[in-house]
């Protein structure tokens, strides 16, 4: 139990360096810089962040358990197999980048640039943040926490909810530990006229996550799901600025003009990331073909099935929101060097997709004690033990596998 709750609040730290919690986690940086003149201030926030990342992860982890209790078979991660719910935390992305490109503010009168008004609404915005963070982290697993998690979810509930209460610490420890000692902020840089520039900067990574969660809105719904989030998503941004307008007109005392180009800007980032994650791969040189590996839908039976009849088997535990599925998909699994060694060895591929819930795909998870995905798991062409990969691949990784598991040289 004790390696796990350490697991977790190491798994947590590292969690802070993922790239589904960056464009969130970058706010509460950008918080930390403002109130460098201001040591109270800056603690408040700290601690704030602090208790709505605590509350937050005890909150989902209360509910993942009581769903299990009741028979049902859900892991890390499992509100993103909800349409609604990627809708929703979507719709709140956007909003949040709207904000940061100053269309509209939220709990502040416009002042100058540096200057931050310290009261109750700047405490909930950054429990806010840190609540938004803990939701948005869940797409990935970080090294040691996997195993922490897949350990807590067959535990007693005092001890899970102790190893998912180290999580959100470790979580939060960076920006609380730095908010706590001041002297730790004097290395940070002066705030100043920059920190403006970077706000609207911090605009774009979320507008990015916006765009990753539509599409995985489309692989879970379809396209009905798809053309109702991005008229919603009009309809959000055409409020925002209308709410703006009146704010500025409010402290401002005179009719403000709004640029139609911040409409523009935010179109063509939204379509650019989406381009960049549809674009086929690069070509390969001379003309050369690219192999084709025949995929096989994963099921229990299925494996059942190909185990031990003298071919390995690869099985690829995937979803459409787990981002460092796809980081390995499209650096590894797709290239041509694993899929060549596939064929050479020939090894079954098969594919689990637990983009929407799938119980069977669960229970494997809970078997081989892995809280969330990534789950890799090569089966021997002998039939004996089989073999989970390490959540991050590399070529060479899967490549020595199916040499290992099909006992043939590629």
């Amino acid at each position: 139990m004790l390696t796990a709750i350490l697991s977790a609040f190491l798994g947590g730290i590292i969690l802070n360096f993922m790239p589904c919690v960056f464009p969130v986690i970058s706010l509460k940086a950008l918080g930390l810089l403002r109130h460098q003149g201001s040591p109270s201030g800056a603690r408040a926030e700290g601690l704030a962040f602090l208790a709505g990342v605590v509350v937050t992860m005890l909150a989902l982890a209360g509910i993942l358990l009581a769903a299990r209790a009741t028979g049902n078979a859900v892991g890390w991660g499992f509100q993103l197999q909800s349409p609604l719910v990627i809708a929703i935390l979507a719709l709140i992305i956007l909003a949040a980048a709207i904000n940061l490109l100053g269309v509209f503010e939220v709990g502040l009168s416009l002042q100058r640039v540096g200057e931050i008004e310290m009261g109750s609404s700047s405490l909930v915005r950054s429990a806010l943040t840190g609540a938004l963070a803990i939701v948005v982290a869940t797409p990935c697993s970080a090294p040691f926490m996997a195993s922490a998690v897949g350990y807590a979810l067959v535990q007693p509930p005092a001890v899970s909810l102790a190893i998912f209460f180290s999580l959100a610490v470790g979580f939060a420890a960076p920006f609380t530990v730095v908010s706590l000692f001041p002297q730790l902020a004097k290395h940070l840089p002066r705030p100043g006229a920059w920190m403006d520039i970077l706000k609207r900067g911090l605009a774009f990574p979320m507008l990015g996550a916006w765009a990753w969660l539509v599409w995985v809105l489309a692989q879970q719904a379809g396209t009905a799901a798809l053309a109702t989030i991005l008229a919603c998503s009009v309809l959000l941004s055409f409020t925002a600025w209308m709410y703006g307008m009146a704010q500025k007109r409010r402290f401002s005392g005179k009719p403000h003009k709004v640029m139609f180009a911040v409409t523009l800007v935010l179109f063509v980032a939204v379509i650019a990331p989406i381009s960049a994650i549809m674009q086929p791969g690069s070509p390969l040189p001379d003309g050369q073909a690219a192999p084709t590996v025949t995929q096989v839908k994963w099921s229990p039976q299925t494996v059942a099935a190909e185990r031990g009849h003298g071919k390995a088997i690869l099985v690829d535990f995937t979803a459409s929101w787990c981002i460092t599925c796809q980081v390995n998909q499209r650096t590894t699994l797709s290239t041509n060097t694993v899929k060549q060694a596939l064929l050479r060895t020939g090894t079954v591929y098969m594919v689990a997709d637990s983009t929407k819930f799938n119980p069977d795909i669960d229970d494997v998870m809970s078997e081989f004690g892995q809280g969330g995905l990534p789950l890799y798991i090569v089966y021997p062409a002998d039939g004996s033990a089989p073999k989970v990969l390490p959540q991050v691949l590399t070529p060479s990784i899967v490549v020595n596998a199916l040499e290992q598991a099909s006992g043939k040289k590629v």
